[in-house]
Order: C-alpha cells, then structure tokens, then sequence
C-alpha cells in the first residue's frame, strides 16, 4: 500500500539515532539530555508510597488537586502569578505532549507560527500536523539572543502564534526583561498567542533569575506556559510536566489533552504534590546544583581543543570545534561516536537551515562526576 506521510520532512530524531550510535560503539552518551543519577530519595519513596495507597487507577484529566494546587502555590512564590489552581493548570504527559496540546488548541489550517532557529524539533511537526506554517527566524549567532526587529517584520495578519524557549535548548540563552517587554509590544493589540517552553526554568545561572513569561501579566494573558517535572527532579522518564494559561486558553487546550492522553501517570503526580509540599527546596537548590556541574565541565574541556561557548542556563554545553575539524556537524558527531568514543548532538537537525560553515555541538552535562571524566578523558584526545 502506497502511503503518502503527513510528515514528509520527519525521520528518527537525532536523539534517537545518536543514541542507538552510542550504545552500538560504546561510547559516554552526552548526547540525549537525561541525567544519569536517580531521582531523589524521597520522591522514589513518594511514588511507591502513592501506588500502595491504591493511587493507581486514571488521575482526573486536568491533574490530581493536590498537584495543581502545589503549582499555584510554587507559581506564585517564584513568579509572583497567581494561577487558578482548577481552571488555569493541566498536567501532562510531558513538556511535549503540552506543547502539542497547546498549538493544536489555537492553531487553525494555514495560519503561521513563529519559531527561532535553532529550536526544539518537536515544535515545527505539532504545527505541520495542525495545518500551520511555520516561519524560522534565526537567532543572533554567537550568543543565541532574538532578534525582535526581526521577529516583528514576520508578523503577518496570519500570524497565529510565537513560540519562544527560554532557558533556551541548545544554546542556553535565558531571557531579560527586555526579552518580555520587547515581546509584549509585538503582540500587543493583536491576537496573536504565545507559546512559552520553560522546562528548564529551575537551571538558570550566576545569581539571574528566570525571566518567565507568568512575571509578565500583558503576556500571561495571552500565553501558554509549558513546565517539566522530569527536567527538574531528574526522572524524564515518568513524562511528566504542566500548562498554565488563562482559563480560556486552558478550556482549549483541554479539549486536545483529554482526547491526546487524557491523563497522566497517577501515581507519579500524587508524589510530586508531596514532594512540592515536603521539600520545596530541591527546585530551589537546582540552580547551584547544576552550576557546579557546569563550572567543572568546562574547566576540564578547558584541556582540549574544543571552545566552550557560554551557558546562561539549562544543562547543555555548546563547543566549537572548529579548530580540530572541518567536517560537518552530523558527520563530526557520528565520528566523534565511533572513532573516538563520546557522543555528542549536531546543532544543524535544530534549524530549519543551519547556518553554513557552522562548527558547533551539543554536550549535556547532566551526568555523574565519573561519566563526565570519562567522558573529558576522550575528548582530551582529539
């Protein structure tokens, strides 16, 4: 049977394929970002204690109220937003089911969504999917920051929606308030939505805070917020994360989540309510907590040749190798895999056209001590 693909620009992820590259040769996988170390103690103890209790039937579509009303208490701690804890917050099967959910609630056939180069590569096949278009702008090269001026000369009377990622995954670039201010005059008067992917919100650096979109009341109006538990207490694989929107917004999303997944894992999401609750200092720490990690990675590749470009944010490092290779950045990575044993992420798959004669990887530093040491011994090598 002849099958013509929705999706004719999509393959394997890069994670994917880089992934099953490493586990093939094996090599240190800093590719994927997962972390390699367990979820805390008491969160572990948390969900067995949840699934004991019985909470192991479906969760209410929106999310267990315990959980949301943590979220609302957290939401207004950090960002000084207070969120309607039973109209204005959905838990979800992930940041990616969120972000699915929120493009297919408002995006209509034929209308555009921006999104800045590089990007995550969930974002473009949601819109695809919803009979969007996408329009990429580039982001400045070199330290990642938008460009609003361009961003504003995109907008059309199609314009649907801007979607922005901050801290940002690659690069780590983080938003100022300029970043909202800037972004609230272009959507001004409009009806123009914005999707805002803060997953990393907990991993920003050097004292700054996180410039989220929920500081912003002009923004919060008219925005999706997307939040993850697995990047925040280092179990991405319970797939788990949240949306907070207005109520109205949050009526539409709702109607996709509860014919996406409906629900997520119960049992997960009565223990995370706990920990909120219980040890509200975790979030709190992650800062300082991935910063050590940050610091010691890039003093040890300080030893080889690759240049470290910074990192405001987030838990990936950026390197240039330019000085040690002019191949390409798929294939670079791919020998760097096999030849020489540490996997790495291309930056070219997250463009919708990467900039030409670009020499710049993704590494996560996510890992334990020893996988990083490991991993620097290789790389020393090069």
């Amino acid at each position: 049977m002849q099958i013509e693909t929705k999706l004719p620009k999509v393959g394997t992820t890069i994670f994917t394929v880089m992934s099953q590259l490493a586990a093939q040769h094996g090599a240190v996988n800093l590719g994927q970002g997962f972390p390699d170390f367990e979820t805390p103690a008491f969160l572990q103890d948390a969900l067995v204690r949840a699934m004991r209790a019985g909470r192991n039937q479906y969760a209410p579509m929106h999310g267990v109220a315990p959980l949301r009303e943590q979220i609302a208490a957290k939401t207004l701690a950090l960002y000084g937003a207070k969120i309607d804890a039973e109209r204005e917050i959905t838990v979800t099967s992930g940041a990616t089911e969120a972000i699915f959910a929120a493009i297919h609630a408002v995006v209509r056939p034929g209308e555009e969504v921006i999104l800045l180069d590089p990007c995550y590569d969930c974002y473009e096949p949601a819109v695809d999917l919803a009979g969007g278009v996408a329009v990429h702008i580039p982001l400045n090269p070199g330290d990642f920051s938008v460009d609003w001026q361009r961003v504003r000369e995109a907008v059309t009377a199609n314009t649907r929606m801007i979607l922005v990622n901050s801290p940002h995954n690659p690069s780590g670039a983080v938003f100022a308030q300029a970043d909202l201010d800037a972004l609230a005059q272009i959507v001004r008067d409009t009806g123009i939505f914005v999707l805002s992917d803060e997953v990393y919100e907990h991993i920003v650096f050097d004292g700054q805070p996180h410039m989220s979109v929920l500081r912003h009341p002009e923004l919060a109006a008219r925005s999706f917020v997307v939040s993850s538990f697995g990047k925040t207490y280092h179990c991405t694989g319970w797939k788990l994360g949240y949306a907070v929107a207005p109520a109205a917004l949050t009526a539409e999303f709702r109607k996709v989540h509860q014919y996406l997944t409906f629900c997520s894992f119960a049992p997960a999401q009565w223990a995370l309510a706990e920990m909120l609750e219980q040890h509200p200092e975790h979030h709190l720490e992650l800062p300082d907590f991935y910063q050590r990690k940050r610091d010691a990675f890039r003093a040890q590749l300080a030893a080889t040749r690759f240049r470290c470009l910074p990192v405001p944010g987030g838990y990936f490092q950026l390197v240039d190798y330019s000085a040690i290779s002019d191949m390409g950045d798929l294939e670079f990575c791919r020998w760097l895999t096999v030849e020489k044993g540490v996997t790495a992420i291309p930056l070219s798959p997250f463009y919708a056209e990467a900039p030409a004669n670009q020499r710049v990887i993704r590494l996560c530093f996510a890992k334990t001590e020893a996988t990083m040491a490991a991993a620097v011994e290789r790389l020393a090598k090069v």
